[in-house]
């Protein structure tokens, strides 16, 4: 593969109302602009797929931009990729322009893309790189007419001048064009775009998009358990006061009444073994929703936050959420570390697991989901949640219970939180970390805790 090979995705940024504007009869501005966005992230998906199967940093992916400014664009879908604004002008003027920035430095292969394409895979982009071995030109026909790929191993601007863009036409007089010029070209298997409403109707069976056609997207609601039965009750009572909302209670082998609490309350009871970690990727894996809720058990959520998760995730900067820190506490000293904590939440995206943290379902699995960790795995998934995008701390308050701070001690607490998180960032091993934090209390208030829940 030569060292110019490039792929050109070209998209719009996400914005209700401007995004995929021929759905919205059928989708609402909201709906379409969701539906855009997952299939631009299958796209670019596609594309890195095809990129590493090269064995290779050989081809390069530039994504041609409107609809917002290029960070935006890079926030959304990751700095792998380079990123171009489109100019002005027709699709053929555009994508001339493409052309000649990918062409400049010298020969190609280069292959232009749309970014509506459920059907779009890696294998076809690599198709159309070899079919570039042989043939001048490579061409991905549309079931509308039009063509999803184009692809030259040179620049040659006849064959985006006088076509009929927007129409039934354009495969076709671009067909013509190329032979026109003595041309050889290579023809794509033929795809389906989704561009208007009747196309939608073959997206209801495809797990990828059909959460997007829904316009009340079902929620997660995942809670790590272990003898919680004194705090859980009201926990789940505000989690079911939420609409389109699924309870998911992973119990780690309480000795108390958690499990028989949750069932009671209508969630989904499980029980898994080997620390938090493994409880919450558990819940996730048995989450419908397209959103996921992580909650610590003794975590009330803020009236009204389904619609707020909702809210918080509409722009596609952003990755993954959570509510500002607040405990049950009205004290002096427990008000200074709260604005402590918030003050690091919001400045630095660095929420912590008992605020509530919350992103997709895709994006979660996309992660890989917690480390297999028997500490800090809330800070290390964050961590590397920042470094895909935005992590939002919302306004509203998640009130935990500050019960650990009152029976440790609010200084003897928050130092040793603040010590693991340094540990953790200068690489301290983290068996080595849970020695440390056991040995300073946290072990003997946990097992204080386990004994007194006996009696319950």
């Amino acid at each position: 593969m030569p060292v110019g090979a490039q792929i050109m995705i070209f998209g719009r940024y996400p914005v209700a109302g401007k995004a995929k504007t021929r759905l919205i009869p059928a989708l609402g501005p909201e709906g379409a602009a969701r539906l855009h966005r997952q299939m631009t992230e299958h796209v670019v998906a596609m594309a890195r797929s095809a990129v590493r199967k090269t064995g290779a940093r050989q081809i390069g992916i530039t994504f041609c931009c409107t609809g917002a400014p290029l960070k935006a664009f890079r926030a959304w879908l990751g700095p792998d990729l380079v990123y171009l604004q489109q100019g002005s002008g027709d699709l053929g003027t555009r994508m001339l322009g493409a052309f000649k920035t990918a062409l400049v430095k010298g020969p190609g292969p280069v292959i232009v893309i749309g970014s509506d394409l459920p059907d779009l895979t890696g294998d076809i982009i690599d198709q159309a790189f070899k079919r570039l071995e042989n043939d001048d030109i490579v061409l991905g026909p549309a079931a509308d007419g039009g063509y999803y790929l184009l692809g030259m191993n040179s620049l040659h601007p006849e064959v985006l001048a006088g076509i009929d863009w927007g129409t039934e036409h354009v495969c076709r007089q671009t067909r013509d064009r190329i032979n026109g010029l003595g041309l050889s070209m290579a023809e794509l298997p033929l795809l389906r775009d989704v561009d208007r409403p009747d196309d939608l109707s073959r997206l209801g069976n495809d797990l990828r998009f059909a959460r997007h056609l829904d316009d009340s997207p079902l929620i997660s609601v995942v809670i790590p358990t272990l003898n919680e039965a004194r705090a859980l009750g009201p926990v789940l009572d505000r989690v079911r006061e939420g609409e389109g909302v699924e309870a998911i209670v992973v119990d780690g082998g309480s000795q108390d009444h958690t499990r028989e609490i949750a069932a009671r309350a209508g969630a989904t009871v499980v029980e898994v073994g080997g620390g938090r970690a493994a409880q919450q990727n558990a819940g996730a894996a048995l989450a419908r929703g397209r959103w996921l809720l992580f909650l610590h058990g003794d975590t009330l959520l803020p009236k009204g936050y389904p619609g707020m998760v909702q809210r918080a995730m509409t722009s596609p900067a952003t990755v993954a959420g959570a509510f500002r820190f607040e405990t049950d506490d009205s004290g002096p000293g427990m008000r200074l570390i709260q604005w402590m904590t918030n003050l690091r939440s919001v400045f630095l995206q660095r929420p912590y697991g008992d605020q509530g943290l919350f992103m997709e379902k895709r994006v979660f699995d996309q992660m890989g989901g917690f480390a297999s960790l028997p500490i800090m795995e809330d800070f290390e998934l964050v961590d590397r949640l920042r470094r895909l995008g935005k992590v939002v701390t919302l306004p509203q308050a998640a009130i935990t219970s500050a019960r650990r701070w009152q029976q440790l001690g609010r200084v003897r607490t928050t130092l040793i939180n603040q010590m693991m998180i340094a540990g953790f960032l200068w690489g301290v091993p983290v068996r080595r970390l849970v020695r440390l934090y056991r040995s300073h209390g946290i072990g003997r208030y946990e097992k204080k805790r386990s004994k007194a829940c006996k009696t319950l």
